[in-house]
């Protein structure tokens, strides 16, 4: 069969064969070198770079050891280190040597549940600006690794914009403010990377005279070039109450030469970037819209990576650059080309390939892996913008391989060291998630493909003088398939389709309202009325449950109903309570907080715990509690806090048990496996973890069997605290993406397992008493979760099942030995009737489907076309009577050809529909049985589809069925009208 709707160079190009196998004639990084880009600068251009030396590496295969800054001689005039490691490591030693604490780059998951990705590098510091958390250092500073992808499309359009960038900042918790941070940063930008004082320019917001003159009289800037700016770019605010202050930023002068003066407009972004923020976080506001000073005023500041790069190095964006050109040079050459003599098209593919793919390796690096939700919907659609671009590129895989996403990354982790030395170290799980992901993504193309084919035959139906491709449709292809826009346009102008480019507009920017979680706001107001109880406090709630279930004389510190702080709580009332110090241990970990019971001891008042949280950066211990005695419960009343020892014996059973589950899994499945989150509560335990692919149930039982076996040896456990550096010595096993300080816990099952962890547990596994799993299942690509219980949980799960095996046992008559002989001698008695029933209807359809011949309508070509209502009949039913029909009519002496579709509605309001085209219509019409039957299946409210010559659908709206076969109807018969 030839389709009706032919692919032209476009799309033959993105799905050839040849690009989706493994080619030997393009070496994929191997063999090659690369080179940094060189630039020769002079004082008058405002850099002090003088000269690049760009020296061809040896040829060798790409390894992640292979991509190092000191391959290229990077130096401004006074010798000065000026690559990109060397821009970030003269920024981080340059407040070291003012005091500042170095501290890491947090996760790209970050704790705050309120942002997706981690998208400012003060977001690891936000408990601290709330006050919710002590602070550690008075200074610090950091080089973060962010990703954003509100501004996606942008991405190799403009000079600046990226997914993943890393952010330079510097941080004062209460230690220097306005004067110092202006002072150090002018000192930084000038003196330290040696930027022309004439270039640079600076903002201020409208009302902060002070910042002004410290600019003006301190810094010696001219009037001239600081510029007042309003809230919307020189305001920062944590939300409508909370932390807030005005910002200074710095911009650089790519064009002194237009002069200055009240027209320069400093968001030209032809003219002058900005690199240095300066957030000066001197207010609270409160719910009235007011502000008052704050008692201890923050330093947060950030400066871009990648643009003082762009500078210093004297690139026209950031992607020339040594932080990003080697990743483009490697997918040039992949692509048989060379970057500076790629067309302005293949350059934007280029830079998109090089800014993506630094963005994933990072992200997996990081434990996302691609999925259709959340984070991992995010890598997702970077690792197939990567496929694309590299495709049209006509871009292949190394010799021997399948994938070419991998050897790119390669390029990139070997540029990651200085900025997360974690990421070499997991960079086989990165090229594996890639090459996954990218063959996985070839298959969703060629399945694409056939959905656009009968798009374009869908819309030539339609309307055969002016075929037209809604928005909505080419928008699902973009959402759903990743077809851009130009591709789809590209492919439908060679059919002879007009796409409906401002549908697709109103599409997208539908899809961006309902979707921003990437917000570059990051809301700081949660918690806050518990930080300042926190501080007000001269210690954080001492925890005592790890040695005692019981404390008297424990005092009541703060009382908080509706999220608001009272004095005492009436009978009734749920409230949460602040204790000085408790044996309740509070959700962590994975583990559920405890449950119990507190009683004032004078008073008797009595209130029912539910739940123990950490709030106020881990400072204090949260009761959600329901006041269930006669009495009111007052602050400062002393209590006696209980937590409910059945309970904990639980919580403690389960979570031993998922330590030695991980332990299990590690043994039989191999030491890849490691731990993509867990839960352990009072009923039953939940361990997700990534794994390559799903364990065999073979190898299930041999997981339950090791753990069953460390129970029964009765091996002892150890909980102690020590340095974490102690700690990683030892081997300690840590839960990817939690944040540890300088002590930790650590948990020693000895000969079995070794981690960190705050959670409680057994004194000895034969505590548990037993395991069993409950099931096992895929979450997400390349993560799997298995849910299972023990202690108490096994009987209760066994007693439960004996129960059921009794019941079945009683209703089939066998004894339980039996059971599972007779529902498989059921079931097969069960298929053969419903064979027999199915044949039957089948013939009934057929039988009451003979009248319906005479109703056949004949084209002026000769054909006939019947399209009826069959109602009552189910689809594989009402496929035979389509197909009996189909004979009926060729017998008839329809030589013409014969096209039948039936439509059958039901009693619970749904619809069947089939079509049945044989291949004279086809031929004579152009017609594809499926193209017709989705369209009108969308009239029902459903949908469906299949092959030229037969297709079936469904759809729930059965008043709508006469409509839709009048749709088909027309389609068909308009259809061979139009061909003589």
């Amino acid at each position: 069969e030839q389709p009706a709707v032919q692919l032209g160079p476009t799309m033959q190009s993105l799905l050839s064969p040849s690009l989706m196998l493994r080619s030997a004639s393009v070496a994929l990084c191997r063999g090659v070198g690369f080179r940094r880009s060189g630039v020769l600068a002079s004082r008058k251009e405002g850099v002090l770079s003088a000269r690049v030396i760009r020296p061809v590496g040896a040829v060798r295969d790409v390894s992640t050891s292979d991509v190092t800054t000191e391959d290229a001689a990077l130096k401004d005039a006074d010798g000065k280190d000026i690559s990109g490691a060397g821009i970030r490591r003269r920024f981080l030693e340059f407040y070291e040597q003012r005091g500042h604490t170095r501290l890491p780059s947090s996760s790209l998951v970050p704790e705050d549940p309120t942002v997706l990705l981690t998208i400012a590098g003060m977001l690891q510091f936000k408990p601290v600006f709330m006050g919710q958390e002590e602070r550690s250092v008075p200074s610090a500073t950091t080089t973060q690794k962010c990703v954003r992808t509100n501004d996606i499309e942008n991405v190799g359009v403009t000079a600046r914009h990226h997914t993943f960038f890393e952010m330079l900042g510097n941080f004062s918790f209460g230690d220097y403010f306005k004067k110092q941070a202006i002072v150090w940063a002018w000192e930084l930008a000038t003196k330290e990377y040696g930027l022309d004082p004439t270039r640079v320019w600076v903002s201020v917001f409208r009302e902060d005279d002070e910042a002004f003159a410290i600019w003006r009289d301190v810094v010696g800037v001219p009037d001239e070039r600081i510029k007042r700016m309003d809230e919307a770019d020189n305001f920062w605010a944590a939300g409508p109450t909370g932390p807030c202050g005005p910002c200074s930023e710095l911009y650089w002068d790519f064009h002194p030469e237009r002069g200055v003066g009240p027209e320069c407009d400093l968001d030209d972004d032809s003219r002058f970037i900005e690199f240095y923020n300066l957030v000066f976080m001197e207010f609270s506001r409160g719910a009235d819209g007011k502000t008052t000073p704050l008692a201890r005023k923050n330093i947060d500041t950030g400066m871009g990576l990648e643009r003082m790069a762009q500078i210093l190095q004297g690139k026209e964006n950031n992607y020339e650059t040594d932080l990003i050109r080697p990743i483009i040079d490697c997918a040039a050459r992949m692509a048989d080309m060379r970057y500076d003599d790629a067309s302005a098209a293949e350059k934007l593919k280029l830079k998109v390939i090089g800014d993506h793919v630094r963005a994933v390796a990072y992200l997996i690096s990081d434990g996302v892996y691609p999925s259709n939700v959340g984070r991992g919907y995010v890598v997702r659609r970077l690792i197939r913008r990567v496929v694309r671009c590299g495709r049209l590129l006509g871009m292949k895989p190394p010799d021997g391989e399948f994938a070419f996403t991998p050897a790119i990354a390669k390029v990139a982790i070997g540029l990651g060291d200085a900025c997360d030395p974690a990421i070499a170290n997991r960079a086989q799980k990165v090229f594996h998630e890639l090459e996954r992901e990218e063959l996985r993504f070839a298959v969703t193309l060629g399945r694409g493909e056939e959905i656009l084919g009968d798009m374009l035959t869908a819309a030539k139906t339609r309307d055969p003088k002016n075929p037209k491709l809604t928005g909505d449709e080419a928008f699902a292809l973009y959402d759903t398939y990743g077809f851009p826009l130009d591709i789809t346009t590209d492919v439908a102008s060679e059919a002879g389709v007009v796409v409906d480019v401002g549908g697709f507009a109103v599409a997208m920017e539908t899809q961006r309202n309902l979707s921003r979680d990437a917000r570059v706001a990051v809301d700081v107001t949660a918690g806050d009325l518990l930080g300042k109880i926190a501080n007000e406090l001269t210690a954080p709630t001492e925890f005592t449950g790890f040695v005692s279930l019981r404390e008297s004389g424990v005092t009541v510190c703060a009382i908080l109903k509706n999220g608001q702080r009272v004095d005492e709580a009436s009978p009734g009332d749920c409230v949460e309570i602040v204790l000085d110090k408790t044996p309740f241990y509070a959700e962590g970990g994975g583990q559920i907080g405890d449950n119990g019971l507190i009683v004032a001891e004078e008073t008797g008042a009595e209130l029912t715990v539910t739940d123990c949280v950490k709030a106020a950066g881990g400072r204090l211990w949260v009761h959600s509690c329901v006041v269930t005695g006669d009495s009111p419960v007052r602050e400062c009343d002393t209590v006696t806090a209980a937590v409910n020892q059945g309970s904990r014996r639980r919580a403690k059973a389960n979570h031993t048990a998922t330590h030695l589950l991980q332990s299990a899994l590690k043994k039989v499945l191999g030491e890849d496996v490691s731990q993509a989150g867990s839960l352990v509560t009072f009923d039953r335990l939940r361990f997700d973890f990534n794994a390559p692919r799903a364990p065999t149930p073979e190898e299930l039982v041999t997981v339950e069997n090791l753990v069953n076996g460390w129970v029964g040896d009765s091996v002892s456990l150890d909980a102690r605290e020590m340095p974490i550096a102690d700690a990683k010595t030892k081997g300690a096993t840590a839960m990817f993406g939690e944040k540890y300080g300088d002590v930790v816990r650590v948990v020693d099952v000895s000969g079995v397992s070794m981690e960190l962890c705050g959670g409680t547990h057994v004194l000895n596994t034969s505590e548990i008493g037993g395991f069993k799993i409950v099931s096992e299942a895929g979450i997400a690509a390349g993560v799997r979760r298995i849910e299972a219980v023990a202690g108490p949980g096994v009987v209760e799960l066994l007693g439960e099942r004996d129960e059921t095996v009794r019941a079945l046992a009683g209703a089939l008559r066998v004894p339980p030995g039996e059971i599972a002989a007779r529902v498989s001698s059921l079931m097969d008695d069960l298929k053969t009737a419903q064979k027999e029933a199915e044949a039957l209807r089948g013939e009934l359809a057929a039988a009451k489907s003979v009248t319906l011949a005479a109703d056949a309508l004949t084209t002026t070509g000769g054909q006939k076309v019947l399209v009826a209502r069959l109602d009552g009949v189910d689809p594989v039913a009402l496929k035979q009577a389509a197909e009996s029909l189909l004979v009926t009519l060729s017998m008839n002496g329809a030589n013409a050809g014969v096209a039948v579709v039936l439509g059958s509605g039901s009693a619970d309001g749904s619809v069947g529909l089939v079509a049945v085209f044989d291949d004279a219509v086809q031929k004579a019409g152009g017609l594809k049985a499926g193209a017709v039957l989705g369209a009108a299946a969308k009239t029902c409210g459903g949908g469906g589809g299949g092959k030229p010559g037969f297709a079936q659908a469904g759809g729930r709206d059965v008043s709508k069925l006469d409509a839709a076969l009048d749709d088909a109807r027309r389609a068909i018969m308009t259809a061979l009208a139009a061909k003589p």
